[in-house]
């Protein structure tokens, strides 16, 4: 069974830093692709950055130049680098990852607070 465990979040002031983790239980390059969501409350989760098997990655216009998603194939671990983070940036932060069969799964999440 494939398991995804975020650790990092936590609270921090506007202009702070997190780094996010994302341990998966068998080899990433098992998926298509591994991403981070996030979802406020009272609205829709939505995409932050995306890696791809091939290192192609992708970001919401939001983050991008603030926030570096990375991967450590020996530690089968995605981060997500959040620098020069803003109140809206708060959220709760799940890993997504797609495995060849176009299967999602995703972790239970981490919570990721900014005061202004």
């Amino acid at each position: 069974q494939v398991q995804l465990v975020e650790s990092g979040g936590g609270l921090v002031q506007a202009g702070g830093y997190l780094r996010l983790s994302c341990a998966a239980s068998l080899n990433i390059f098992s998926f298509n692709t591994m991403g981070w969501y996030r979802q406020a409350p009272g609205k829709q989760r939505d995409l932050v950055a995306v890696i791809t098997r091939g290192c192609s990655v992708n970001y919401a216009d939001s983050v991008q130049g603030r926030f570096t998603i990375s991967r450590d194939s020996a530690k089968n671990t995605v981060y997500l680098q959040m620098n020069s983070l803003k109140p809206e940036d708060t959220a709760l932060y799940s890993c997504n990852a797609i495995n060849i069969q176009l299967r999602n799964y995703w972790g239970q999440g981490t919570q990721v607070t900014v005061s202004s």
